[in-house]
Order: structure tokens, then C-alpha cells, then sequence
């Protein structure tokens, strides 16, 4: 039997490569809105963080994800992001 090949991506804030499933992707769209995707599927610009919450209050700090999609980040985003990390690690 053939084994499956895992995707790897770099979470965008501490530049370490992680399994996709471990990562939340966050996107920039055409429209330049920016959107926390769960699919995996939206179309624009993506950048992954790990779902964790220091990684995440980094993020904020350090202003990573705003630099890899190049826009800035609205607060929402970042509390969506921390509603779906809380969720997760319950």
C-alpha cells in the first residue's frame, strides 16, 4: 500500500514548516478584504499561522501577517483567529 504524502506549510510568524492540518490559513482576496479560511480553498493570497495563542498574540506583536499579505490586518481577524484556536484546543 502507498503511503500518503503529508502537505507541509511554513506558519507565517515563526517560519517553521508544520503539517497543513496543524496551520490556519488567512487570506487576502482579490477584493482585498482579508478572511480566516477553514476550507483551504479561497481564492486570493494565502498566509498560515500555527493555532496557537502566542504564536498568535506574536503575530500581532510583530505585525507578521500583515507583512506576508502585504495589507493590514483588521482587529476582527485576529479575534476570529483566537475564537477558532480556542475552540480547537478544547
Amino acid at each position: 500500500m502507498k503511503v500518503k504524502k503529508i502537505p507541509m506549510r511554513m506558519c507565517s510568524v515563526t517560519r517553521e514548516r508544520f503539517p497543513k492540518i496543524e496551520l490556519l490559513r488567512v487570506v487576502k482576496t482579490p477584493e482585498g478584504e482579508v478572511k480566516v479560511d477553514l476550507t483551504g480553498k479561497l481564492n486570493g493570497h494565502g498566509a498560515y499561522i500555527k493555532k496557537d495563542l502566542s504564536i498568535l498574540e506574536k503575530a500581532k506583536k510583530t505585525k507578521a501577517l500583515s507583512r506576508a499579505l502585504e495589507i493590514e490586518i483588521p482587529e476582527s481577524v485576529y479575534q476570529e483567529i483566537e475564537e477558532i484556536v480556542n475552540q480547537e484546543t478544547k
